[in-house]
This record gives structure tokens, C-alpha cells and sequence, in this order.
């Protein structure tokens, strides 16, 4: 016998074995042995050990960078609205996503301002526009944001420092976190303090830094006041803006300021709380683009592939050790126990592979993120939710590969 057969529970004395009640099992039986003899199965092929969990961790580091990619596009195109300091957004209904707004026109701010529990209604106004790279002379989109600095409706870190400042005329805020084709700012900015950038024909004065970070749809961010908006976007017509913030006194209910809202305003405008907002902007890169579709489709292909590998290793490892589950089955043990050996394989498997893979991703995490500056980051529920889609893959590869066991006939013994 090899390692298949060695340790095993002692088996029946009857020469007939009567069926054994699951019920009179105890957990070490039911489970641990089966188990205990699934791991000697595994390790006694280190080779075949070693390729299974290869297949598992590289299902698990393709899932966790497919999830992780899929997280960080949703989350970096909802940064910004989740960073305005507000209850309530009017917008108009055919805006699609925040780099493509549709304009409201701005007297719906001041008709907000009639409901007694509005405490400002603060006009956001969102657009896009060429960057010179101060270092190399390259040319190249960012988006702009302008707003009333003093109104307090957005809570960008780094903005408070430098509010005072964005005041100033032509004075204008840089998002340290945008991709570095814009030019290394911070350092220039330590360096030799507010300089001229040119934004799109018009020279302005960069006074500062802020947070935002990049999306799919915008590679670096400027803020600045509303004046200075319209002195950088020409010919727009200042009574339309793209995004109106609506902020109420404190202790205002949230959901009935919104209905009194929907019911004053006319139909050009519709009235959303932030978390509305946000699931707006991430419903359109859900279903208006093909990018959530590829990474959620690519978990799948890395899970299927997955699954192959591992239903090879555990149909090969059943046929070569075909005459060892038939004498088992000779001796008295069940289709179900050795079932369970099989299903055993599949667990440890799935656990030997995901550990290496899950430490990969949090590497790769950091590097891509450093590289790709989106908010890559590893959190428990996606943690949870890759082990229980790798422990699947592998129990339905077991599943499979358990289909070879109903050829263990007790007579190839003697064959």
C-alpha cells in the first residue's frame, strides 16, 4: 500500500460490513479523518502538490486584480462627489457622468433657497481642459472644478490651507495625486513656491495643492472659484451651471427637504442625496460602458481556469490510485466516505492556494496603485468574498473529478 491506505481507521471486523449510521459519526470521523487522509493523499505527489496550488493561487491573484480593478474604477469615479460636503444635489437628468454634465441653469439655486430648512445652495461648475506641462511643454485634458470657495461645500484634503489663496485672481488649486504626465508640481511648487501653468489659452497662478486623485474619465483635477472659472472657460454662458450642492440647517430631514425640493422645482432638474449621486455615477460605468463588464468577466475566466487545474490534478491523482479507492471500498468503506476524502483535497487545495495568492495580490495591490494612482486596496469583504469563490471553484472541481470514483470496483483488487 502507499500513502493512500496508511493510517487508516481500522476497519470492520465483519466479513459483511453493515452500513454505518452518519448519524453515529462523530465530527473527527465525519470530517478530520477523511481529511487526514486526503492531506497524505496530497503530499505524497509534492510535484502534483505543487501545480495544483499554483492553478489556485494564480485563479486567486486574477480575481483579486479583476475585483480590485473593478473597485478602484467605481470608487475613483465617484471621488469627487463623495467629497462635497452636502445633502442634497440638483442635476440635471440628462447628465451621464460627472466628465460629460449636462448644464442646470442656475436659478434653481436661488428657487432652492425659498424652503426655510436650504441653508446654501452652492453652484459646482465641471469641465475639461488642456494643462501645459510647465517641465516639458505637453499638452494634455484635465478636468476643472469651480466652485465657491467659501462656501464650504467641498472637503477636498489640502483645501482649507489654500482657500484663501484661491481667491486671488487666476489662482488655482493642483490635485497632488494626478498622474505625473501633468509634471512632478509638488515639487516645483516646494521649490519656488505659486507659479504661472497655462490651462487652456489663459495663464494662471497654481497656489496650492489638494487631494482627489484620477479617474476613468479625468487624469488630474484643478480647483478653483467659480470667478476663476469662467475667466478660464470663455464664452460660457454664466447662468448655467453643470452641478448645484445643496446644503441644509443642521438637523433637517434629508428625505423631506428632497420631496419639498422635487415638488417646487420644475422638471429640468431632479433632486438626489449623495448616496444617489454616487450610485448615478457608478450605475453609468456599470451600464453605459464595457469596463465593468471586462474585469467581471475576467474573474470568471480566471476561476474557470482554475477549476481545470485543479479538477486535472484530482481526477489524475483518483485514476492513478484507482485500485487503493477500490480496496477501501473492499474493506467497507462508502462511496460517501471517499466522496468526502475527495472534497477533503478540494479544501486543502483551496486554502494552500489561496494564502500565496492572497499575499501576491497584496503586493500587487501596492504596485499598481502606486503606478496606476487609483485607490487600489484590499478590504475584508472582498477577502471573503474571493476565499468563498476559490473554495467553490475548487468543491466543484472535486464534484467533477468524484465521477471517476464509481469506477473503483471492489474486483480490480484482484485484476
Amino acid at each position: 500500500m502507499n500513502a493512500l491506505t496508511e493510517n487508516l481507521p481500522a476497519p470492520p471486523v465483519a466479513s459483511a460490513p453493515a452500513p454505518i449510521s452518519k448519524g453515529r459519526l462523530s465530527p473527527f470521523d465525519w470530517f478530520f479523518l477523511p481529511a487526514r487522509l486526503a492531506a497524505r493523499q496530497l503530499f505524497f505527489d509534492r510535484a502534483r502538490l505543487f501545480s495544483a496550488i499554483a492553478g489556485v493561487m494564480f485563479a486567486a491573484v486574477l480575481v483579486f486584480m479583476q475585483l480590485g480593478f473593478r473597485a478602484a474604477l467605481f470608487d475613483s469615479a465617484t471621488r469627487l462627489y463623495a467629497a462635497m460636503e452636502a445633502e442634497l444635489f440638483l442635476m440635471n437628468p440628462l447628465t451621464m457622468a460627472s466628465f460629460r454634465p449636462e448644464q442646470v441653469p442656475r436659478i434653481r439655486a436661488h428657487q432652492a433657497l425659498a424652503l426655510p430648512e436650504v441653508a446654501q445652495a452652492v453652484p459646482v461648475y465641471l469641465t475639461q481642459a488642456s494643462w501645459r506641462n510647465p517641465e516639458t511643454g505637453a499638452k494634455r485634458a484635465i478636468q476643472l472644478i469651480g466652485f465657491d470657495v467659501e462656501a464650504g461645500a467641498m472637503r477636498f484634503p489640502g483645501l482649507d490651507k489654500i482657500s484663501d489663496a484661491l481667491r486671488q485672481v487666476d489662482a488655482v488649486g493642483f490635485d497632488v495625486r494626478s498622474r505625473p504626465e501633468f509634471g512632478d508640481i509638488a515639487k516645483k511648487l516646494a521649490e519656488h513656491g505659486p507659479f504661472e501653468v497655462q490651462i487652456g489659452n489663459r495663464m494662471m497662478r497654481l497656489v496650492g495643492l489638494v487631494e482627489i486623485g484620477p479617474s476613468f474619465g479625468a487624469d488630474g483635477n484643478l480647483v478653483m472659484s467659480e470667478v476663476n472659472f469662467r475667466r478660464v472657460v470663455r464664452g460660457r454662458d454664466p447662468s448655467n451651471v453643470d452641478l448645484i450642492a445643496i446644503r441644509l440647517v443642521p438637523g433637517a430631514d434629508i428625505q423631506a427637504a428632497k420631496e419639498r425640493l422635487k415638488a417646487l422645482l420644475p422638471g429640468d432638474v431632479m433632486v438626489l442625496t449623495q448616496p444617489e449621486l454616487v450610485a448615478h455615477e457608478r450605475h453609468y460605468w456599470e451600464t453605459a460602458t464595457a469596463i465593468g463588464f471586462i474585469f467581471g468577466f475576467g474573474s470568471i475566466m480566471g476561476l474557470i481556469v482554475g477549476m481545470v487545474i485543479v479538477y486535472q490534478i484530482l481526477f489524475s491523482d483518483i485514476a492513478n490510485h484507482l485500485r487503493e479507492y477500490a480496496t477501501l471500498k473492499a474493506i467497507g468503506y462508502s462511496n460517501f466516505y471517499l466522496a468526502r476524502v475527495v472534497m477533503a483535497s478540494a479544501l486543502i487545495l483551496a486554502v494552500l492556494g489561496f494564502v500565496p495568492g492572497f499575499l501576491a495580490s497584496l503586493w500587487m495591490y501596492e504596485f499598481v496603485g502606486a503606478a496606476t494612482f487609483l485607490p487600489l486596496g484590499m478590504t475584508w469583504d472582498r477577502t471573503v468574498t474571493v476565499f468563498l469563490m476559490i473554495f467553490g471553484m475548487c468543491a466543484v472541481a472535486g464534484l467533477l473529478a468524484m465521477r471517476k470514483l464509481r469506477d473503483a470496483n471492489p474486483a480490480d483488487m484482484f485484476s
